[in-house]
């Protein structure tokens, strides 16, 4: 797995088509989710590359919400992105907006964390913290099954992210908060960059 481009070029390229710092946290937060997952999981020598996958996973999101999954080959394409990227990306939409299904580990990580990352930011603003680094499990599960807290994450999605992984979803929250915990204040000082 190769990137084509480097990191500063797809952190480029993501700006180019998101301006909304909540879509660049979203995928700050994704890029740095997979890159550890991917050396968690043995697959160091592909990190930048899942870590990639990460970042530009919405890259039509904010300009083009409606046509999610569907713009993005071609905005991936014109910027050098190979078909393999571009298939990885697009797998993440799976059953929504996308019929790329989530075959490699990596696009099925991708696949479970995505909404999951999204679901644990919300839960961690209402902390007294503001933040995931205090956050447990059981938290997170009683804000997971309240339907209407974060109620644009889609929880039947992040269960079957878990089920394609063969994960315990109790698993895929653990691993993701700890993911999201070694992450966040490079995060936070790279949004107040912006």
């Amino acid at each position: 797995m190769q990137a084509n481009l480097t990191r500063e070029q797809a952190l480029e390229l993501l700006r180019r088509y998101n301006k909304d710092t909540f879509h660049i946290q979203h995928a700050l937060t994704v890029e740095a989710v997979m890159r550890w997952y991917a050396e968690k999981l043995g697959f160091g020598e592909d990190a930048n590359y899942w870590a990639q996958v990460g970042l530009l996973h919405d890259i039509d999101f904010e300009l083009f919400p409606q046509e999610h999954c569907q713009k993005a080959p071609e905005l991936l394409r014109e910027a050098g992105v190979g078909e393999d990227m571009i298939y990885s990306i697009c797998s993440h939409g799976f059953g929504s907006c996308s019929d790329k299904e989530p075959k490699h580990l990596m696009e099925k990580v991708l696949f479970a964390v995505d909404e999951l990352t999204g679901l644990i930011g919300a839960a961690a603003l209402m902390r007294p913290s503001k933040s995931v680094c205090d956050m447990e499990v059981s938290s997170l599960k009683k804000k997971f099954k309240d339907k209407r807290f974060a109620a644009g994450c889609s929880r039947d999605v992040i269960k079957r992210g878990a089920e394609i992984l063969e994960w315990d979803i109790n698993d895929l929250f653990a691993r993701t908060i700890e993911a999201m915990r070694e992450s966040e204040a490079k995060i936070a000082a790279a949004i107040e960059e912006l």
